[in-house]
């Protein structure tokens, strides 16, 4: 017969363990949750700013990159139009020389003596050995020729070839780039995302306070060095222009006048990675842009751009227009707009606008 037995009951040690493990979790999961608390919206911010810097590094990247992909496609277009070409030329002189081969064997199989003896006008027979002879060196000089274009096209070939696959892995570079840059913006958007509505607008409302401000600044100095070039008071413009009376703001060199004047065209115009006008922009491709519409062609990238001119190092020493790099990298280019203002295209989520130069790492300008 089956026993049957009640189920023995956990003892009171046991009860006491398995409590005091459930509090200890309860109390993790609860210290867990303390020390990770939602970021404030300066902590956001902070961490944004950052998200769109690195985007703005790997944008500048992927503007080389496409450059070089551009310059790359044409040496690969040109390359490719010399091989196609001289193999017309080789199957010209192949045909031209297989003519001529062919009529030689058509009419000379006769041993040259036996030629001479049967000659009803050894004379004559004389006068196309000669011309015969002079065929032969024209053969050789063909065969030359063929030689060489099949020697120069060996190498043209080899270059595109190798032209190619640098443009492959400038493509593939490429896309590593753009995602790159894709990734950084998603991450600011879900930094954005997490926070409330009225967190979001507060901070739009800084950086067009901000924004305001600098154009503001920028138009002051601009105003007061059109009214000393004309001939008004020193100290009221520069009293104006609210500056260090020891700044004076020069003018645009007369190259870069009229590109500074064409940024401006575009103030308020969004930035987009990769852009260069005219309906949207990032830093370099504004200052590409601009310089292109005054009919000079500069680089696209913001290092490239650093090469062009005459380095300023000292900001005091800056002209309205010159160009002006940031940070250590130089990732990140304007043009000088006076009184410690810059003219440029900030990041995603921003427009070109005038800032001050204050906010960012200032490296060195360069006068077109």
């Amino acid at each position: 017969m089956a026993s049957h037995r009640r189920p023995k009951q956990p003892s009171r040690a046991r009860v006491t363990v398995l409590t005091a493990t459930a509090a200890a979790a309860v109390a993790l999961t609860s210290q867990t949750a303390q020390a990770d608390p939602k970021p404030s919206k300066a902590e956001v911010k902070e961490k944004v700013d950052k998200l769109y810097d690195e985007a703005a590094q790997a944008t500048e990247k992927l503007n080389g990159a496409k450059e070089q992909q551009g310059k790359l496609q044409k040496q690969v277009d040109n390359l490719q139009d010399k091989v196609a070409r001289g193999q017309d030329d080789l199957n010209e002189l192949r045909d031209s020389l297989g003519s001529v081969a062919s009529a030689q064997y058509r009419s000379g199989g006769m041993d040259p003596a036996l030629q001479l003896f049967l000659s009803s006008d050894p004379d004559d027979y004389l006068d196309k050995a000669s011309a015969l002879d002079q065929l032969g060196a024209k053969q050789t000089e063909a065969i030359t020729e063929i030689q060489d274009k099949q020697r120069t096209l060996a190498q043209q070939r080899k270059e595109a070839q190798g032209k190619l696959g640098d443009l492959s892995d400038t493509r593939k570079e490429l896309s590593s780039k753009k995602q790159e840059v894709q990734s950084k913006l998603g991450e600011a958007q879900k930094l954005l995302n997490s926070l409330t509505a009225a967190e979001r607008a507060a901070l739009k409302k800084e950086e067009d306070e901000k924004a305001a401000k600098a154009q503001q600044a920028a138009e002051k100095a601009q105003a007061a060095e059109s009214d000393r070039a004309t001939g008004g008071d020193e100290d009221r413009a520069s009293r104006t222009a609210d500056r260090p009376s020891t700044e004076k703001a020069k003018p645009a060199s007369g190259r870069a006048s009229s590109a500074y004047a064409a940024a401006q065209s575009v103030l308020g115009k969004p930035y987009v990675y990769g852009a260069s006008g005219p309906s949207s922009f990032d830093c370099s491709g504004l200052t590409s842009w601009a310089f292109a519409q005054a009919n000079i062609s500069i680089p696209r990238t913001s290092q490239a751009q650093t090469g062009i001119g005459t380095r300023i190092n000292s900001q005091s020493d800056l002209q309205v227009g010159d160009l002006v790099f940031f940070y250590s990298d130089l990732h990140h280019v304007g043009f000088y707009a006076g009184n410690g203002q810059v003219l440029h295209a900030p990041r995603t989520g921003t427009v070109v606008r005038y800032e001050a130069m204050s906010n960012m790492p200032y490296m060195f300008g360069v006068r077109v």
